[in-house]
């Protein structure tokens, strides 16, 4: 079976790209998938590959990637003049933002949110993909500078747990840009290793040992990452311009299908919660909660929300007001405490109820949200738990095994 479209960069369609990665910073699946987008930078046009990371990475961490591609480019040279020098990958290498955002969703520019402004700009009538496999703040920060380069994106983004930790920029941009194209993909990116075809060279194991190994520098790189297990969740996102129809989401693509909502899930509670209280899987919790008058910034944490032994940083917005998001990945029941300085904010606790995101959740105006497609909710199209994620694991043998053909270029 194969996805029936003539389009796509596979096809000749030459699609400007920017890369917004956490690479060294929460996840290390973006070293994977890192490596496979250069492996595939012949067909695109890359104009950025941006530092975004909520952790521990920064631009080095893009630049030892490279380093690998460099020994490898010889080779890669030899099957297509298309590849980009290390050199040029080197020169548009920009650090983005090391922090989360504020809860009013921006802050500072960063170089990487001054380059999308930059790229966005540029006299080509095409528009300009930005691949967001870390954080959103770069993204936010560029739309607020400069909203008139919003008509020009295009936005594929890793959602699920990097909206997690992203969800002040989330909110700016669901707020003040609410029919900005974007893909959010909260799910269906778990298709890329979860399901499909998995018999024996196939296997997220399996592949790594015969076709990654030991093909030059990048396989090599490839290969240590994650105990050479295939991971590579955020790839979904170069997939999809790959091979498919990237200006129709609704289409079959091997980085997934999705359907237009209206709307997006959110509850907001005053006060704490409990177990009656309700938020949908990948909707934002946003808890309002009284506390003293203070002269505080509104860009400064004033306290912190406690969940899962992971901490979430809350905001003084004014009249006494204390506000914090959150953003449950699984359902079930879950738990929470806070952490200040402030007295009254300190040592409280709650519990809400996580449940399925829901049809009726997603209507809305649809007017107000035209271009925002997220998962298929379906689930005749989940694998497991994970919605909509056999729109990508489908195509799991057709997607590996040209992948594999493009490891070969480098033995």
């Amino acid at each position: 079976m194969s996805v029936h479209s003539t389009k796509g960069a596979l096809a000749g369609e030459r699609y400007r790209v920017i890369v917004s990665t956490d690479i060294g910073g929460s996840d290390p699946d973006d070293f994977q998938s890192m490596v496979h987008y250069l492996l595939y930078s012949d067909v695109f046009d890359t104009e950025s590959l941006i530092s975004s990371p909520w952790g521990a990475g920064t631009v080095q961490d893009i630049l030892e990637v490279i380093d690998q591609y460099e020994i490898d480019y010889p080779k890669l040279r030899s099957h297509s003049s298309g590849y980009p020098t290390p050199e040029y990958l080197r020169s548009i290498t920009k650090q983005g933002v090391i922090d989360t955002a504020p809860f009013k969703g921006y802050s500072k520019a960063t170089e990487g949110s001054d380059w999308i402004i930059k790229c966005a700009r540029k006299d080509d009538p095409r528009p300009l993909y930005i691949l967001i496999w870390g954080l959103l703040e770069d993204l936010a920060q560029a739309l607020h500078d400069a909203p008139d380069i919003k008509d020009k994106l295009r936005v594929y983004y890793i959602a699920g747990p990097n909206k997690k930790w992203g969800l002040n920029a989330y909110e700016y941009i669901r707020e003040n840009f609410p029919d900005l194209w974007i893909i959010e993909n909260n799910s269906t990116y778990r298709g890329w290793f979860v399901g499909g075809n998995q018999e024996q060279d196939l296997g997220n194991k399996t592949f790594v040992t015969n076709h990654v190994s030991g093909h030059g520098a990048l396989g090599n790189y490839f290969a240590k990452h994650l105990d050479g297990v295939i991971k590579m969740g955020d790839t979904p996102s170069v997939a999809y311009l790959l091979k498919g129809t990237p200006e129709c989401p609704e289409k079959q693509s091997w980085g997934g299908s999705f359907v237009k909502v209206g709307n997006r899930p959110k509850s907001v509670y005053r006060g704490l919660t409990d177990q009656k209280d309700t938020v949908e899987v990948f909707g934002v919790l946003e808890l309002i909660l009284n506390g003293p008058h203070i002269e505080k910034s509104p860009d400064e944490p004033a306290f912190s929300l406690i969940v899962q032994e992971q901490e979430f940083y809350g905001y003084y917005c004014g009249n006494g007001e204390y506000r914090v998001r959150y953003m449950p990945k699984t359902t079930g029941l879950w738990s929470y405490t806070t952490k200040s300085d402030i007295p009254e904010l300190n040592g409280l606790s709650g519990m809400f109820t996580c449940i399925e995101e829901t049809e009726e959740g997603r209507k809305g105006d649809e007017n107000r949200y035209p271009n925002w497609w997220s998962d298929i909710i379906d689930a005749k199209y989940a694998e497991y738990e994970h919605k909509g994620a056999k729109t990508v694991s489908t195509w799991r043998e057709e997607f590996l095994r040209d992948f594999q053909v493009r490891l070969d270029r480098c033995l």
